[in-house]
């Protein structure tokens, strides 16, 4: 993998770049649909592909393991192979999904013991593991396995968290160096910058993280529950820290505005399931604000869904029609609601990048906050 810098904002600390792949380039800022168990929910290829362009898609190391499982994934020739995807993928560690199951896992220095959600066969994930099962997935990033403390989590808790992600590193590092890539294209490593709320451990790890000298770095265990003013305040001190020569990857964040905020504090690369998530259940995020399209104020409104945001196939469909959809149970109504989140929040990331080369990211982020974050 490659990163290169093109250009930085003014008036921020925000940047552009391109980063390349073996399976294509991307340009930064990005923000990455999640395809967790190998589809995004409810969107084919070929939406994805045609009519919002997604260029990256994230996959889930914790539920590719358990289904369809490493043999399937293998025999098919990887992931990419799998599900008939030829742009870069990002796999996630598995660390978040542990950390989902507290009442169902184990931690020790070793790694991580936990029963399957869905059988409740017993599983044990090691630094080691998890680099071997990214391997076999064949992800053009893979991600280190951390573990993540909860937003409220005490310094005493997250201290001992992140002595544990940080000794887990290390292996996966050692693991990492001593694989080779399994399909014929090139693998990298992210490690994941750690430290929960507390400015200290966020700035040990990420100096910490440099030591490895990696082509990018992730800051994870952000957007779990502790406030937004608090969440800037972090990326701002591990941005400090981070090269802005290569890419900084937020993990599951987040709403319109939180994305533009992180951007402007010198964030490239973005995932969240918010899009699809809240589009399936009736929520679109536009240019102008945010639509509950239950509510019945939209019942005969006739207008396109974002007239002033991204043109793509979904400009056809009427507020209306997207409710009565809604309101009938149809399962158009969250495909289309779903593509169409997606579709913004990747128009959002290139209106970014256009306004950051311009110089004038900063003062265009500042009216388009108001905007996106306004309920309609």
């Amino acid at each position: 993998m490659d990163f290169k810098l093109i250009g930085t904002d003014s008036q921020s600390s925000a940047k552009a770049g391109i980063i390349t792949t073996d399976h294509g380039t991307i340009e930064t800022p990005i923000f990455m649909p999640v395809g967790t168990v190998g589809s995004v929910k409810g969107v084919s290829h070929r939406e994805l592909e045609n009519d919002i362009d997604a260029k990256i898609i994230l996959g889930n190391t914790y539920h590719l393991y358990l289904r369809p499982g490493l043999n399937v994934i293998s025999e098919a020739g990887g992931l990419h192979k799998f599900t008939s995807w030829n742009r870069p993928i990002l796999t996630d560690s598995g660390g978040y999904q542990v950390f989902s199951l507290a009442a169902n896992r184990k931690l020790t220095s070793q790694g991580a013991s936990f029963r399957s959600h869905i059988d409740g066969s017993a599983h044990q994930f090691t630094p080691e593991s998890v680099m071997d099962i990214q391997r076999i997935i064949g992800a053009d990033i893979m991600m280190a396995f951390d573990e993540c403390p909860p937003g409220d989590a005490d310094f005493n808790y997250a201290k001992k968290s992140l002595d544990l992600t940080e000794q887990w590193l290390g292996r996966c590092v050692n693991r990492f160096d001593s694989t080779e890539p399994l399909y014929g294209h090139s693998q990298t490593l992210f490690p994941i910058v750690q430290g929960c709320v507390y400015p200290d451990l966020r700035k040990r790890a990420a100096e910490n993280v440099l030591q490895y000298n990696r082509d990018g770095y992730a800051i994870g265990g952000l957007s779990v529950g502790e406030p937004a003013d608090v969440m800037y305040k972090m990326i701002e001190l591990v941005n400090g820290i981070l090269p802005t020569d290569k890419p900084r990857y937020l993990m599951g964040v987040g709403t319109p505005e939180n994305i533009l905020e992180a951007i402007a504090l010198g964030v490239d690369m973005f995932d969240c399931v918010m899009p699809t998530r809240n589009g399936r259940n009736g929520m679109i995020f536009t240019s102008e604000g945010i639509i509950n399209l239950r509510n019945q104020k939209w019942k005969n409104d006739f207008s396109p869904i974002d007239p002033n945001g991204p043109t793509f196939v979904d400009s056809r469909y009427t507020k209306a029609y997207l409710r009565h959809l809604f309101i009938a149970q149809e399962m158009l109504g969250a495909q289309i609601a779903s593509i169409h989140n997606l579709g913004f929040y990747l128009w959002l990331v290139r209106e970014s990048r256009k306004h950051i080369l311009e110089g004038n990211f900063g003062s265009w982020k500042n009216q388009m906050v108001k905007k996106v974050s306004k309920r309609l």
